[in-house]
């Protein structure tokens, strides 16, 4: 078989992959006796308006969507894996509580992640930065040097951030699990049967990977942050909030583009990224792959739709 580039997309869960397909979505998780449990479902896919569909601006209403399934999908797996409180919930309860997240909890936790974020990663820089230059005003007016100092604690933090999660024995685990999705996608990608063996072999970073995702987003940050001349730490993160669609936007298509081809521009633009997967991405056990194996085989559609 001929190597080709694929849509198919994943998610590292609790022992266990979701992998995303064009048209169908399956989860793969080992339950307490160490047996793979299946589980597939049509792909959803947003009802948003077309022109929320249109370049430059899907970015953040496809992250919406993905964090929405992701987030079923790793409770799910921890019920599944025996680390849900309830583990023998049954399905009208199930549903219930996935009803309860949806119009209730999902808009919570976004609210509470907009004001954390706004905090930690738009305010406090910009603050810190002022803090600075008191001894120095003539950096005030710097601005190329205020959103490279902004942007590089940004990513600081949230590298730090990241590393410091690592230390957790299950999420490690879960980061073994990510380093199984990639080399599985890889694995199809290149041609190859889908074997433990030939999964084993395959690089663990891909350039479509959150992990790069999220760096992109920062880094592009950064060049927009440099348009907006305003020196007040929370007046400048307030004008910036407004922005992040479009810069998330922009991260999206970077990153859609990188995992469509292999060129030296797009090798480019996944340094970052991969440099990134460096704490996010482990290598796995041949057990993690197969929990991989097993639920890409079921979202790989026999007409060809996922080819990019």
């Amino acid at each position: 078989m001929a190597s080709k580039k694929t849509s198919i997309g994943g998610q590292a869960l609790l022992e266990g992959i979701m992998m995303r397909g064009p048209k169908v979505s399956a989860m793969a998780v080992r339950d307490p006796e160490g047996n793979i449990v299946l589980e597939e479902f049509p792909t959803p896919v947003g009802k948003w308006p077309k022109v929320l569909k249109l370049p430059f601006i899907r970015g953040m209403f496809n992250m919406i969507d993905s964090l929405k399934l992701g987030y079923k999908c790793l409770m799910r797996s921890a019920e599944i894996a025996g680390i849900d409180d309830e583990p023998n919930k049954d399905e009208a309860s199930r549903k219930k509580t996935e009803k309860l997240f949806e119009a209730v909890l999902m808009p919570l936790s976004a609210v509470l992640a907009v004001v954390l974020s706004f905090g930690l990663f738009l305010y406090l820089p910009s603050l810190l930065f002022s803090l600075l230059c008191k001894p120095f005003p003539a950096l005030t007016d710097m601005y190329f040097a205020r959103s490279c100092f902004e942007g590089c604690l940004r990513i600081l933090l949230f590298a730090g951030y990241v590393a410091a999660m690592a230390f957790s024995k299950d999420i490690r685990r879960t980061f073994m699990y990510h380093g199984a999705e990639h080399k599985t996608i890889y694995c199809y990608e290149a041609g190859l049967p889908l074997t433990v063996e030939n999964v084993r072999i395959q690089e663990r970073f891909h350039p479509r990977c959150g992990s790069s995702f999220m760096i992109l987003v920062l880094i592009v940050g950064i060049v927009i942050s440099m348009f907006i001349r305003i020196p007040n730490p929370l007046l400048r993160a307030v004008v910036k909030l407004p922005l992040l669609p479009l810069i998330a936007g922009v991260g999206y298509e970077l990153i859609k583009f990188a995992g469509r081809k292999d060129t030296a521009l797009t090798r480019i633009i996944a340094t970052p990224g991969r440099w990134m997967q460096h704490l996010t991405v482990f290598e796995p056990d041949d057990g993690m792959i197969e929990c991989a194996i097993a639920a890409m085989e079921k979202v790989i559609p026999g007409d060809g739709s996922d080819a990019v």
